[in-house]
């Protein structure tokens, strides 16, 4: 028996879950334990999870889940499964992107000679369109967006953050936002992840300076915006979370609730344009209320005048921004300019 042929059958035999001593595989094989030993480096080498367990009850034994069972698939299904590695390809920052590829050269090479020609026809056949660029909501000055450093950071980010989720222990990362001076550094712990219109976004209990969840813990971080991140070795309970209670735009309307506050953006508008913002994916969970004449007063948190005024502008001549009233003398010497340009 070669080396390679040994080594492939420890393989088969740690498969079932079981824990075998080097002793009993030497006298299986009768080679010496020292050979065993190679036999098991040469694997770890190569990339098989074998582990090494030690006392009486110790010995070999392979990470759970490394086998699957052997699967078959329709053409239906294939093409499904070639689908979504497709789609997970063509995200902004896909995560794990080296794993990608090889799950998509051992889907192949798993595959019935007669199905390994749908890889190149979903290839030529079909294709996904990355979200557009928000024209009301542009990036924030100095924010590093589409670099490849700043897609290998965020990646980075979400690789750590999932793998933290799926272990149960916390994490400890700086974080950046335009609306704070300097960066905040955080420890949490994770609870899942959500992508809406190409961004990650992490979903986890922030932890005050003694490690404890604060009342209303649960923050949403933007992943493009961590600056560092690194995994703590330290495990916490979990907690009950369902990823599914934030989607559907639930996650951002409870922010803009958050944000409509004393000082939020007050826009009254007619009837017609109201009903535009409320299929917006982002005005939409504003707050709308009739002003009983026939139009309807908007409120939402908003910290950028600019971002409003380009709101104002673009609602028309009937529209009128009722607060922060600071904001009005401003928006009014704006106009005021655009009209003198005018009628120059």
């Amino acid at each position: 028996m070669t080396r390679i042929e040994r080594a492939f059958a420890i393989l088969l035999l740690l498969s079932d879950g079981s824990t075998v001593t080097a002793t009993e595989l030497a006298r299986r094989f009768e080679v010496s334990v020292r050979t065993i030993y190679r036999d098991v480096e040469m694997l770890s080498e190569t990339g098989v999870p074998v582990y090494a367990e030690r006392g009486s009850q110790g010995g070999y034994r392979l990470l759970e889940g490394y086998f699957l069972p052997p699967v078959t698939f329709t053409r239906a299904e294939t093409v499904a499964m070639l689908l979504s590695l497709a789609l997970a390809r063509g995200l902004k920052v896909p995560p794990f992107a080296a794993e990608l590829e090889s799950a998509e050269r051992k889907l192949v090479a798993a595959l019935p000679q007669r199905l390994k020609p749908l890889l190149a026809e979903t290839r030529r056949l079909i294709g996904f369109e990355r979200p557009a660029i928000d024209a009301f909501h542009p990036e924030w000055p100095g924010a590093a967006d589409g670099t490849p450093a700043a897609d290998a950071a965020e990646a980075r980010a979400v690789e750590i953050f999932l793998k933290a989720v799926l272990d149960g222990t916390r994490v400890r990362f700086v974080y950046r936002t335009p609306h704070a001076h300097g960066d905040r550094e955080t420890e949490a712990q994770p609870q899942g992840l959500l992508w809406d219109r190409d961004r990650w976004y992490l979903i986890g209990i922030k932890l005050d300076s003694r490690n404890r969840p604060p009342a209303e813990a649960q923050r949403f971080w933007r992943a493009d915006r961590v600056v560092e991140i690194e995994p703590s070795t330290f495990r916490s309970p979990p907690l009950p979370f369902d990823v599914r209670d934030h989607v559907g735009g639930l996650w951002l309307a409870r922010a803009m609730a958050r944000w409509n506050g004393p000082d939020a953006v007050r826009i009254r508008m007619p009837q017609a344009k109201a009903e535009r913002l409320r299929k917006d994916w982002y005005f939409r969970f504003a707050d709308y209320q009739p002003d009983g004449e026939g139009h309807v007063i908007m409120s939402y948190g908003e910290g950028d005048p600019a971002l409003a005024f380009e709101l104002v502008r673009w609602l028309g001549p009937e529209a009128e921004l009722l607060s922060p009233k600071p904001w009005r003398d401003q928006l009014r010497a704006e106009l005021t300019a655009m009209v003198a340009k005018l009628s120059a």
